[in-house]
């Protein structure tokens, strides 16, 4: 079995050479079963929720096989950047075949395997044929600025919505960087995978999933644990299943892939599934809702992100206001009516006070008055007095 890796761009610009690939691809076996990732995921299960219709998802990496039979009706035309074939539409080493068939491949009677969007449309963009087999980089790639140039063809004319970059470069490059931050701009989504290289290259930052707005992926073992490859970091914003997956294979039947690239079109076709449930979504809200609903991580920030894709939660959860209005200063305004209703009713209360008080007070006088008047009459047996006889 070949493990596929991310694909690392050189500065080197890539021959012109024919398009057909030299060979055709080895028949491979039908996967009968549900992949493990399938039945964590659960597309089926998503699909009452969104399929990810009319999504459309540029794969920036070797070229898509569009005669993949679970791919077939998802592939529109896209473009070439490396070799002379201008649809894309054709994959030499089956890395961008796998990479859609994640995103989007149909369901299909012999297998439990399929995309988690499969109503998303997949555009192809070839950038890149190298891999890493044992260690070692083989095949051609494009320079930087046909790199460039691929992503903002992604934009204006193929239309995308999310860009999935399941790719790595060697080193940082402001031709990409700012094509990458055009996209975003834009309103579309970059997803991009974290690296494999945590062994031999610990706490290296990976570009372009480090640029500022980019989703970047790393990926976990079937069980839930960072894969040993998975670069770390904090560029890692999320992780998502990236070590025994299964991929359909180029031209027929499915393969066994790991590696980061893997990791990244389940976040991609996620993203596909969300912009069809909720339109309008800006790459900064798409962010905040993967990380919100993300499971919690069994370990730290750098290895995780926020945590493990949770595509359900992410269709079905409400979640909070990212920060309530800060709640209106109270005014003293003296010709407020209210106030001035409110002194006016305190006014009116004194005043009956004073009025009670002094009522009172007169009555209190009165009583005393009568009491002295009653004992001096009874004193005298209620005779006149005179003033001879006191």
């Amino acid at each position: 079995m070949v493990l596929v890796v991310v694909c690392a761009l050189l500065v080197a610009p890539a021959p012109a050479l024919a398009a057909a690939c030299d060979s055709l691809p080895p028949k491979a076996q039908v996967f009968k079963g549900v992949p493990a990732e399938d039945q964590v995921y659960a597309p089926k299960r998503l699909a009452q929720f969104a399929t990810g219709k009319g999504i459309r998802v540029a794969v920036i990496d070797s070229g898509v096989d569009a005669g993949t039979a679970q791919l077939a009706g998802r592939v529109d035309r896209g473009n070439d950047f490396l070799r002379d074939d201008k649809s894309g539409r054709q994959d030499c080493v089956g890395h961008g075949t796998e990479v859609a068939s994640i995103i989007a491949a149909r369901p299909a009677a012999d297998t439990g395997f399929q995309g988690l969007a499969p109503g998303a449309i997949i555009v192809p963009v070839r950038i890149s044929e190298q891999e890493e087999v044992d260690g070692k980089a083989v095949g051609d790639q494009g320079s930087p600025a046909q790199f460039a140039a691929a992503i903002d063809w992604a934009v204006d004319q193929g239309d995308a919505q999310v860009i999935n970059l399941s790719l790595i470069m060697t080193g940082e490059s402001s031709l990409v960087e700012a094509a990458v931050r055009r996209a975003i701009a834009a309103g579309v989504v970059v997803v991009a995978a974290a690296g494999n290289h945590a062994t031999d290259q610990p706490g290296t930052k990976t570009f372009p999933a480090s640029v500022d707005g980019v989703i970047g992926v790393g990926a976990v073992a079937p069980d839930g644990v960072r894969a040993d490859f998975s670069q770390r970091g904090d560029f890692v914003d999320l992780v998502a299943y990236g070590k025994g997956v299964t991929a359909a294979a180029r031209g027929s039947g499915h393969t066994t892939v790991q590696g980061t690239s893997f990791s990244a079109p389940f976040v991609s076709a996620t993203v596909a599934l969300l912009l069809e449930r909720f339109p309008g979504l800006t790459p900064a809200q798409v962010l905040n809702r993967l990380q919100a609903t993300a499971d919690p991580p069994p370990g730290g920030r750098d290895e995780y992100g926020a945590g493990l894709l949770n595509p359900y939660r992410a269709l079905t959860e409400t979640l909070a206001p990212a920060a309530r209005a800060p709640a209106a200063p109270q005014v003293m305004n003296p010709n407020d009516p209210a106030a001035a209703a409110l002194a006016n009713r305190r006014a009116h209360s004194q005043r009956m006070a004073l009025w009670f008080a002094a009522v009172g007070a007169a009555l209190v006088l009165l009583l005393a008055a009568a009491a002295l008047i009653v004992r001096r009459g009874r004193t005298r047996g209620w005779q006149p007095a005179d003033p001879r006889h006191p």
